[in-house]
């Protein structure tokens, strides 16, 4: 599985991340990366909702800034870059991904990042 992002503009398409983990339990999606030391390079964590709705995220217990992208039906409506220990976010979302910091640097509100 991948996260492939495809650029509103067109053009190529470009892989995010090729290990993917999916938050699919309450645990998981409470505990996101708390307490982790770092996250792989090509890794993402993907928080998938059964609807669109404000999706919280936070950095407590976080030591390494991360990329946090909010999808409504594959289409970025936000993006933010989450600082270490005090980074909050708060956005609609459908599909919340948590990326390593510089990972989504090309990707921008309007484009379509997908699981593939």
């Amino acid at each position: 599985m991948q996260l492939v992002h495809r650029p509103e503009s067109g053009g190529g398409s470009q892989v995010l991340a090729s290990d993917i983990e999916i938050a699919d339990s309450f645990l998981a999606q409470a505990r996101g990366l708390m307490f982790r030391r770092s996250l792989a390079e090509d890794s993402a964590l993907v928080f998938q909702f059964d609807s669109a709705a404000k999706r919280d995220v936070h950095m407590l217990f976080v030591p390494f800034a991360i990329d946090a992208l909010w999808l409504v039906d594959n289409e970025v409506v936000a993006k933010k870059r989450l600082k270490p220990w005090i980074g909050l976010g708060r956005e609609t979302a459908e599909t919340l991904v948590e990326l390593p910091a510089g990972a989504a640097d090309d990707v921008a509100v309007g484009d379509r990042v997908t699981l593939e």
